[in-house]
């Protein structure tokens, strides 16, 4: 069994993360601006009316000549006060950097699609 303080941590992390859903689209909306410029297209799925108990999420896309690939990208609550961009889906095995470095965490987003575009380059 995990220490209680490990767990009831994970779980501040979660609750602050399902509150803070505001912060969360701030953070997406300056990463969208930050891939728009990279010449990346998105799709934001966090508008209020449309999906209120999802997480805000940012697909992320990118099209190679022979297959389009994507991203999905949310911000999660991290240790210390602090917001983290995620690959969706992944938890948080899918750290990509924390929030306050825009354009690092756009970088971040760039490597990996472009890895996954051409994977035998790498």
């Amino acid at each position: 069994m995990r220490p209680l303080r490990i767990r009831a941590g994970r779980h501040l992390l979660r609750w602050r993360t399902w509150l803070g859903r505001r912060t969360a689209i701030r953070h997406l909306n300056l990463l969208a601006d930050a891939v728009k410029a990279k010449g990346y297209r998105y799709v934001k799925l966090y508008q209020a009316d449309e999906f209120p108990t999802h997480p805000p999420v940012l697909w992320v896309f990118a099209f190679s000549p022979d297959d389009h690939v994507r991203l999905p990208v949310e911000v999660q609550a991290t240790p210390g006060r602090t917001w983290g961009y995620y690959e969706a889906g992944r938890g948080r095995h899918g750290y990509l950097c924390p929030c306050d470095d825009v354009e690092h965490a756009a970088g971040q987003v760039d490597a990996l699609l472009r890895h996954r575009m051409f994977p035998s380059t790498w």
